[in-house]
């Protein structure tokens, strides 16, 4: 079983990052139903995640576990740099996040020691709809999250929170045309979110990195030229080049 298991894990590549369940049970040799039982059961632990075209990829949690590698480059240390870039040029708290399930989570964080408090923390977990990285991730994640992230309760945290679908699926279509967000005092009072997103070799929106300000402290138009640029970078060291187009979902 173990063997099997790890077979349909090591059928993923860095050209084929997102395989069908067809594809997996061609590459693996295992008869369909075979593969379908133990690709559910991987996916129900989190170790694959099932795209919104019902191919697979690598899920959060077994990228979580690479990241214990000694010898794997993770995503954080690739944005370290840039994190602290962004840090030593404004002082103001800057993180990375990655969507899981239907939130952010944020895996990297560095904050100046007067910046404004925030509601989470390194590991902690953020709403899509009022998050300045998570609206970044949100634009991309494709229409099916999308839809059930608009059609669900969206919770209003601060009196500027959005919450009107048509408002807030109008602002996703800007951020993906932009490829940034501007969050203001939606999540937390007197905090103004800017953000980017951050793509794969294959276009694909794997993270989106932010700065995090008190409102009236800094023009946030002034910061979001930074952190594009800061996003690209990153992008790059990830295999993603100009004229790769920015996939969704």
């Amino acid at each position: 079983m173990s063997s099997r298991l790890l077979d349909l894990l090591f059928s993923f590549s860095p050209g084929e990052s997102e395989l069908s369940l067809a594809e997996l049970s061609r590459k693996t040799g295992l008869p369909h139903p075979t593969a379908r039982r133990l690709v559910l059961e991987l996916t129900k632990t989190g170790a694959l995640e099932m795209r919104p075209d019902g191919r697979f990829g690598i899920g959060v949690r077994l990228w979580q576990l690479g990241t214990l590698a000694p010898l794997t480059e993770s995503l954080r240390t690739m944005a370290q740099p840039f994190i602290e870039d962004l840090y030593t040029a404004l002082h103001q708290h800057v993180q990375l996040a990655i969507l899981d399930g239907e939130e952010a989570v944020i895996i990297e964080r560095l904050s100046a020691p007067r910046a404004l408090g925030l509601v989470s923390q390194v590991g902690g977990r953020l709403p899509l709809h009022c998050s300045g990285v998570g609206k970044a991730l949100l634009s991309h994640a494709g229409p099916e999250l999308t839809g059930r992230i608009l059609a669900g309760e969206l919770r209003r945290y601060t009196p500027r929170t959005v919450t009107d679908p048509e408002m807030l699926r109008r602002e996703l279509a800007e951020c993906r045309r932009t490829g940034s967000a501007l969050v203001r005092g939606e999540l937390t009072t007197g905090a103004d979110s800017i953000a980017t997103r951050i793509m794969d070799g294959e276009g694909r929106v794997v993270a989106s990195l932010s700065v995090v300000v008190r409102s009236g402290s800094v023009q946030p138009q002034a910061v979001l030229a930074s952190v594009i640029t800061s996003g690209l970078g990153l992008s790059r060291r990830l295999g993603w080049r100009p004229g790769v187009k920015v996939r969704d979902g």
